[in-house]
């Protein structure tokens, strides 16, 4: 009898672990993206108010309306590639659990308007660094000249605003 209770006991202990094992594999799947904001590890979409799309964490899908329906894709469609995920607001639903967020997009498109911004987010991970990138060196020196380029045309402004503000004008806008 005590042979079969300590069995029982052992199976047991086996499927407990067998079990957390389970929830432990579901939680990393769908882990958020680098771009993501922190702070929600756990949550299933995002909207995205400036593109009127979603992201699905699970699925690692966005979700947009295109062609008269709602297509689901790894990447963003072509009108929609050069958006900055790391820079563009990210509203996380923490009211929605199910497969069709977009079932209340009339919703979010009024409460998360384009342009909306809640409360600052920052990454999940910080936004990639390309030392090897020679062009974004290139704008930095090109900053540098546009800066000297201003200061001249300001000049020219300053010449421009003496004249309007001898005829009435409004000068610098």
């Amino acid at each position: 009898m005590k042979t079969i209770k300590i069995a029982i006991a052992g199976l047991f202990l086996l499927i407990a672990n067998a079990a957390q094992a389970q929830v432990s594999v579901n939680v990393n799947i769908g882990s958020p993206p680098a771009w993501g904001p922190s702070g929600y590890a756990e949550m299933e979409y995002y909207y995205l108010p400036d593109i009127e799309a979603y992201y699905d964490v699970r699925a690692s899908q966005f979700i947009y309306f295109g062609g008269g329906k709602w297509v689901r894709t790894t990447r963003l469609p072509r009108q929609y590639r050069n958006y900055d995920l790391y820079g563009g607001y990210k509203v996380v639903l923490t009211d929605y659990h199910g497969r069709t967020p977009y079932t209340y997009f009339d919703r979010h498109k009024v409460r998360y308007y384009k342009g909306y911004h809640g409360a600052p987010q920052r990454p999940y991970r910080p936004r990639p660094v390309y030392a090897y990138n020679h062009g974004h060196d290139n704008h930095r020196d090109n900053r540098h000249h546009d800066k000297h380029d201003r200061h001249h045309k300001h000049d020219r402004h300053d010449d421009d605003d003496r004249r309007d503000h001898g005829h009435g004008g409004h000068g610098r806008r």
